[in-house]
């Protein structure tokens, strides 16, 4: 976890011999001339040192001075641009605790299928109708596949997918394929169950489900995680060309949320090639953290051991391997010790879903990884998958499982207060994501009871132990929007109104420091990004209110006017 340090050790040092204190502005002993200077708003730096200052100057993409307005003007010079911010919020650029940077694919090239208010679609109906729009839209033709994304059957008039039989009479001549919501299984039409040879002779694997018809074998389309991950990794997808100019264009998706560090969170060998031939022409606008997932180690890493990338290569890294131990709560295939209220995805009765894999392959994989002295990323809702994790942790650390080793447990949402008690004794981080409370929080009450589902993602008291839990999108699963990321870990209301957890909320300042310097430590960057303070980069977002000063209920109406990479604006809000 140094990625960074080196190459920001000279500009600190510097800094401190000419500057005196880290966060306070004072006339260097060789004058630099600032590029910029903010001054005329609020300044919520996030560093503990000076929490809020009056001005900052920016240098060579770096920060400069901060502190008193007199002080920072000190920095004025004849080329120097003094940006007033007309009594707007600067803010450090936000660090996505989690995401998948090439779902910008999925979200250009197929159907918009979730409900409201992330998508279009209230029916099955209306599902189907969405399909068809990307179908006139792409002109897809006869036998190619017509694909829609974000699909959430529990928000649905009808409370189900559209049936395998919808799908075929909708689209006679085209294999359909539906990305459920969570992101782990999908629901296919009978053309696109032959093009995989899914049939009734197909078994279930492990950690993984198959619909049947009722009374019979045969597959009704619903697949979910080892089922559907196989088919889902060979699914047809545009030509590297067209990759690259949807990357390019897509990245503005993070920029207007302000995003300055993303991270592309399983990535595969193909993916990771065109990310690194699309960073090594120029394209990306911001930082990108690409975790290869476990299955792809080998081959990414040339047979090596698995080894982050200490530094950026044209904005890109490699910052660990990603490793999944379950599903998810809304799917209903994340793993718990006790059973669902309701019946499993397929039906089934005292379900308490599965782990992906057998728990002597997850150990073996952690030990791979931490015997390569990668940084480890584990995908773990329910909590029996956090058990898995802490097994693996224990199993892979050579008997000493206190060690830092810099591991995130992404989601971590069901965690018992004995494992977070553990996440802190043995230095792993949360990467919460709070985003759950709004969009699925009443699903989990149904799913898993009111006393269990005021627990998921709980951010207080992660904080209260002393640890430093970063928040997330999960894009695609939920929209980038990182206001709304702050707005549901302060408010953590359901869709329905209900409150998920009184004694969880947080504060806005708290909120904040989950995107910004608690992301940024995360990745081990937390010296050079992730606050407002003397040396770092200028990574900066300007916003159109103060979230530590609206009502809480206000917080998701602030917008992102401007996104600042290294002191240049990478995107700008255009005016009304």
């Amino acid at each position: 976890m140094s990625c960074g340090r080196n190459r920001l050790l000279v500009p600190i040092l510097c800094w401190i011999l000419t500057c005196g204190l880290v966060g306070h502005a004072a006339e260097p002993a060789e004058r630099i001339d600032a590029e910029q200077i903010y001054v005329g708003g609020t300044i919520l730096t996030v560093a503990d040192s000076l929490p809020r200052a009056e001005a900052v100057a920016v240098a060579n993409g770096r920060i400069v001075a901060v502190g008193p307005r007199a002080d920072v003007l000190a920095f004025r010079g004849e080329q120097t641009e003094v940006i007033d911010l007309a009594g707007r919020t600067l803010v450090p650029g936000f660090i996505d605790g989690h995401s998948h940077f090439f779902s910008l694919v999925d979200v250009q090239t197929q159907a918009l299928c979730a409900s409201p208010p992330a998508g279009p679609c209230r029916s099955v109906a209306d599902v189907i109708a969405a399909l068809e729009r990307i179908k006139e839209r792409r002109k897809i033709g006869p036998g190619q596949f017509v694909m829609g994304f974000g699909c959430d059957p529990d928000l649905l008039a009808e409370k189900r997918f559209p049936t395998k039989a919808e799908l075929d009479r909708a689209f006679p001549n085209n294999p359909v394929f539906i990305v459920h919501v969570s992101g782990h299984g999908a629901k296919l039409n009978s053309k696109a169950l032959a093009a995989y040879d899914v049939t009734a002779a197909t078994p279930t694997p492990v950690g993984g489900v198959i619909g049947r018809e009722a009374g019979s074998q045969e597959p009704d389309g619903l697949l979910f995680e080892t089922a559907f991950m196989p088919i889902f990794a060979k699914l047809p997808s545009p030509g590297d060309d067209e990759l690259l100019a949807i990357l390019d264009s897509g990245q503005d998706l993070y920029l207007r949320a302000g995003i300055t560090t993303a991270q592309e969170g399983a990535t595969m060998k193909h993916q990771f090639d065109l990310l690194r031939v699309f960073a090594d022409r120029g394209g990306l606008k911001l930082d990108l953290v690409v975790l290869p997932f476990i299955t792809e180690i080998d081959a990414i890493f040339a047979g090596k051991p698995p080894a982050d990338e200490p530094e950026y290569r044209n904005r890109l890294r490699i910052g660990g391997v990603k490793i999944v131990t379950d599903g998810s709560p809304q799917g209903k295939t994340a793993a718990f010790t006790t059973p669902y209220l309701t019946d499993g995805p397929a039906g089934q009765k005292g379900w308490r879903g599965e782990l992906s894999f057998p728990q002597g392959v997850i150990n073996d994989w952690v030990k791979k990884v931490y015997d390569g002295g990668a940084t480890l990323f584990v995908h773990c809702n329910g909590d029996a998958s956090i058990d898995s994790l802490l097994e693996a942790h224990r199993f892979a650390s050579d008997g000493n499982p206190t060690k830092p080793r810099g591991t995130v447990g992404i989601h971590s949402q069901f965690i018992r207060r004995d494992q977070l008690e553990k996440y802190a004794a043995w230095h792993i981080t949360p990467s919460f994501f709070t985003l759950h409370c709004f969009y699925f929080g009443d699903t989990h009450v149904a799913n898993r009871g009111a006393a269990q589902a005021d627990c998921i993602s709980p951010m207080k008291s992660a904080l209260a132990l002393g640890l430093h839990p970063a928040n997330h999108t999960d894009f695609n699963v939920s929209p980038l929007d990182q206001l709304f990321t702050i707005h549901t870990a302060v408010n953590r209301q359901s869709r329905s109104g209900v409150t998920l957890g009184e004694a969880e909320r947080i504060g806005p300042l708290e909120a904040l420091r989950a995107i910004t310097l608690d992301g940024a430590r995360m990745y081990g960057e937390e010296n050079e990004k992730g606050s407002i303070e003397t040396g770092k980069l200028a990574d900066l977002v300007i916003l159109s209110a103060d979230p530590t000063a609206v009502p809480s209920a206000g917080i998701e109406t602030i917008e992102v006017l401007e996104t600042i990479k290294e002191g240049k604006t990478v995107w700008r809000k255009a005016s009304r």
